[in-house]
């Protein structure tokens, strides 16, 4: 009885996450509920499907990128913009290691820290051959992370007295999805969302190198492995299909209206792949992962953000 509902709730949820109201949260928490009360009959075919569709989604963002604005505010912040992307991915690794959280994971959840959350995990978790489970904890992570920014940061600026500007730059760095970087931002004023944008926007590109060395030093760690197991990791490919993408509507003008709207399906594509990742969740899994992902996400957001906010009121960065 319950395989056959989980049959018809599954292709249900997916359809339904082609609605512009369903958001990505709520499609990864849909899919893992579904998984966890009914089991998922299609596992073995969500599982080889959702590598394929998360590519094409990072390909079809790209669509919305302007290279020459974001590359302007990119030079202007690119040695901070270094330093705190280095740090995070240092202190997020040593944490995982401390922790013990699985590999795959704990790199998951640290690049979504260190650049722009669900944007980065669902680039990086192909090249790394990421399994199920291990994309799931991460994006439920991020995401916890997300919506706690989302309540907490206005409150905190206004607390510390950030301008709107200083509020801008901190969310940009400090919050893991453009998304909620918009919703807090939004709540501060005018000046806050335009700059918390931009810088945004401006980090997300450091997907590209990011997403390549990583690759390139997992990659090299497997061919070191005396078994003769063969690398895990892939070629991302798919991150020049996003900088071509972004490429041709940014030196194309008229091309944008039609970038905006492949950006739009990409963006629903993105929320559909997340609930087919959520549904190939399992108790078993739940188990074996435990809290040390969650431990680690919360500690690390908790450092780069409080000495993010403590270099902005420094006037070490500024926008």
């Amino acid at each position: 009885m319950t395989q056959n509902l989980a049959r018809i709730l599954i292709p249900l949820g997916a359809v339904l996450c082609l609605w512009p109201a369903v958001p990505s949260a709520a499609a990864l928490v849909g899919g893992i509920l579904i998984a966890l009360a009914f089991g998922n009959p299609y596992v073995e075919k969500t599982r080889a499907l959702t590598p394929r569709m998360l590519s094409l989604s990072v390909i079809g963002l790209g669509a919305a990128m302007n290279l020459l604005v974001v590359a302007r505010v990119g030079a202007q912040g690119f040695v901070y913009t270094a330093i705190g992307i280095t740090f995070a991915i240092v202190v997020g690794t040593l944490l995982g290691r401390f922790l013990k959280t699985e590999t795959n994971t704990s790199l998951l959840i640290t690049v979504g820290t260190a650049i722009c959350g669900g944007s980065a995990i669902a680039a990086l978790a192909p090249t790394i051959r990421a399994k199920s489970h291990e994309i799931t904890v991460a994006l439920a992570t991020v995401f916890l992370l997300n919506a706690l920014g989302l309540l907490i940061f206005p409150p905190l600026g206004h607390h510390f007295g950030l301008d709107q500007i200083q509020f801008g730059l901190w969310s940009a760095l400090a919050i893991h999805d453009t998304s909620s970087v918009v919703g807090s931002a939004i709540q501060y004023g005018p000046q806050a969302l335009e700059v918390g944008t931009t810088v945004k926007l401006a980090r997300a590109l450091w997907i590209v190198p990011v997403t390549f060395a990583v690759g390139y030093f997992v990659q090299q760690a497997n061919s070191q492995n005396s078994d003769g197991s063969k690398p895990k990791t892939k070629k991302p490919w798919f991150i020049l299909g996003f900088l071509i993408a972004a490429a041709i509507v940014t030196w194309i003008p008229m091309l944008q209206p039609t970038g905006e709207i492949v950006a739009s399906v990409a963006r629903r594509t993105l929320v559909v792949t997340l609930f087919l990742i959520g549904a190939g969740f399992s108790r078993e899994t739940l188990k074996k992962v435990g809290a040390r992902p969650f431990i680690q996400g919360i500690v690390l957001w908790i450092t780069v953000a409080s000495l993010t906010l403590a270099a902005i009121l420094a006037g070490w960065i500024r926008a």
